[in-house]
């Protein structure tokens, strides 16, 4: 089987949720930076791998995946990962928490919008403003519905799921722009809890910066 490669951003929040789920399936994996900064992603070679000119792209099992949800499902499906629970009502529940961020916070607070809002203000101090105005109220409605589970000691229990992994690289998001999450006890239970695991540390931007 041919290795797996992936098409990341470093400082993607995309891309870090599967970095960190190709960790928990122990999966070995060539990573190929495509630089946002410098455009990377709106070339012909990265459109002709992702129509959107986004990343992450997993090439993998003789497939090539776009989207990181869907990358994530896969990855579960075919690595029997147990990210949701079996349980149909339980499983939409998970589903709901961590599409607070991956859906509703994530999209608005992508490079492309961000630096959009930024263009059209004309001010650089935009950015910053943009990325807290919808970075906390989603920690705040994360931390809520968090109150339906047992940090014990991940997001929704004993074992990691994909709740965790939607909120870590928010997370990361959260402390670069400066957005306040201080008040959220249960989410920073779950911080401490995946930042001890080896799956997330690897993953982390900090780990995989290019040099």
């Amino acid at each position: 089987m041919s290795e797996a490669i992936l098409y990341d951003y470093w400082r993607s929040s995309a891309s870090y949720r599967v970095r960190i789920v190709l960790n928990l399936a122990g999966i070995k994996y060539k990573a190929i930076s495509v630089n946002l900064l410098t455009g990377e992603h709106r070339s012909d070679i990265h459109r002709a791998r992702h129509p959107q000119g986004l990343v992450p792209v997993l090439d993998i099992d003789g497939h090539q995946f776009t989207q990181s949800l869907a990358i994530i499902d896969y990855l579960n499906d075919t690595r029997d990962l147990g990210l949701l629970p079996i349980d149909p009502a339980m499983r939409a529940k998970v589903r709901a928490i961590a599409q607070i961020l991956a859906i509703d916070v994530h999209p608005v607070c992508n490079l492309s919008v961000a630096s959009y809002a930024t263009e059209l203000s004309g001010s650089e101090d935009t950015r910053a403003l943009w990325m807290k105005r919808f970075i906390e109220p989603g920690l705040g409605a994360f931390e809520t519905m968090l109150a339906a589970f047992e940090q014990s000691p991940f997001a929704t229990g004993a074992s990691l799921s994909l709740a965790d992994v939607c909120l870590i690289p928010q997370i990361y998001n959260a402390i670069r722009w400066g957005a306040d999450f201080s008040d959220c006890e249960r989410i920073k239970r779950v911080i401490d809890a995946c930042d001890a695991h080896p799956a997330f540390v690897a993953a982390h931007p900090d780990a995989v910066k290019p040099d």
